[in-house]
């Protein structure tokens, strides 16, 4: 799956609107309300995308080039604070990826989201295709503010 958006903004700005805990919290409140991130993003650190209830993805942060491009491995899931890397759930997500590519384009930037490296069920198909543009919305809006 990928998904682009155009915004009116240089890399750095939507860059820090990406990963600095506050704009991630408001544009990934897209996908549920209550979303943050507890990781330092730096390579090879965990990274763990919660929402309500504790609960959510267990990742690594499998490359950060800054203000270029950031790659989240996933790796299971987190249920109530404690992670899963075993169940045939977890096993699921194992492998998947989101990729954040951002170029500039005519003095802004595009960025590009890919996601893959899992099969993705034609309900969590449906539920990225209606909340992925939400977010991108949100992102580019943060960023063309700061």
């Amino acid at each position: 799956m990928e998904f682009k958006i155009t915004i009116n903004a240089p890399r750095e700005k939507v860059w820090n609107a990406l990963w600095d805990d506050a704009s991630y919290r408001e544009w990934t409140s897209a996908f549920a309300e209550g979303s943050w991130a507890d990781t330092d993003w730096k390579k090879g650190s965990k990274a763990l995308f919660l929402g309500e209830k504790n609960s959510g993805m267990v990742s690594t942060i499998a490359e950060n080039i800054p203000n270029e491009f950031m790659s989240i491995k996933h790796l299971g899931n987190v249920i109530d604070g404690v992670e899963d890397l075993e169940s045939e759930e977890a096993k699921k997500w194992a492998g998947g990826f989101e990729n954040y590519t951002l170029r500039t384009v005519d003095g802004k930037t595009e960025l590009k989201i890919d996601m893959g490296g899992v099969d993705i069920s034609q309900e969590f198909k449906d539920y990225f295709m209606d909340a992925w543009p939400k977010a991108l919305q949100k992102l580019k809006e943060l960023a063309e503010k700061k």
